[in-house]
């Protein structure tokens, strides 16, 4: 049995946590740089508790020089709405400071962007175009990811960095949340960075009632030449 198909009240009632999740997707991006630049010497240390804080100090001079993303992605969600997990598939491209799109093309072809502190959600297969001020949220996000260094992180998440094999040799970053503002909307959040291309693989969102979103990367291309057409919801 598929899972169910959604009705517009469903996609509406449900769009504050696309609101979070897109969001999210941002920061993870963001992140990219921050534990991009690893040494073969700060692998040798990536078990101590001052690794996150390694990766965060030797990626500041890449995070200044990185201005656009793209990328194609496969999102699997879990929910207790759907019978199986839901695969989708599309390209997301940034813009920074504060512009994404992600364009699914599968299952349903739908667009989600983030500009000028609003999120516009468009699903014409299910007669759905919303926009939204995102403002505060974006706000949120600069404060407790973009603009805390690794001593405030660890204030407001409990940080664990170690290497894994699976999917491939990577860093894996586990951000678990201590404080309520932000457990309310996320549980735990957990990015792969690949140890050879230095690039953020995948990032998986564990949200309070259980449900989960995971986002997988292909074809990463930082800096690359991004056609204005990109950010167009018809």
């Amino acid at each position: 049995m598929l899972p169910r198909r959604g009705t517009s009240k469903d996609v509406v009632s449900g769009f504050s946590r696309t609101i979070f999740k897109a969001a999210l997707l941002w920061v993870g991006i963001g992140l990219i740089a921050i534990v991009a630049p690893a040494s073969a010497a700060l692998r040798q240390r990536a078990a101590t508790v001052d690794a996150f804080d390694d990766l965060y100090r030797r990626g500041e001079s890449v995070n200044k020089t990185l201005k656009t993303l793209t990328a194609r992605f496969t999102e699997t969600t879990t929910s207790s709405l759907l019978t199986r997990p839901l695969v989708s598939h599309g390209v997301v491209a940034v813009e920074r400071p504060s512009r994404v799109v992600l364009r699914y093309t599968d299952p349903e072809m739908h667009v989600v962007l983030i500009d000028d502190g609003h999120l516009t959600l468009s699903w014409p297969g299910r007669n759905v175009r919303q926009v939204r001020d995102i403002g505060a949220a974006q706000r949120r996000v600069q404060k407790y990811f973009v603009d805390s260094s690794p001593a405030e992180l660890r204030q407001h998440f409990d940080i664990e960095t170690r290497e894994t094999d699976r999917p491939a040799r990577a860093y894996h970053l586990t951000l678990v949340p201590k404080r309520k503002q932000i457990q309310e909307g996320l549980a735990e959040l957990e990015l792969w960075v690949d140890q050879s291309s230095q690039l953020l693989t995948a990032m998986r969102m564990k949200f309070p009632n259980g449900d989960t979103k995971l986002m997988e990367f292909e074809d990463v291309v930082p800096n690359a030449v991004l056609d204005p057409s990109m950010f167009t919801v018809r």
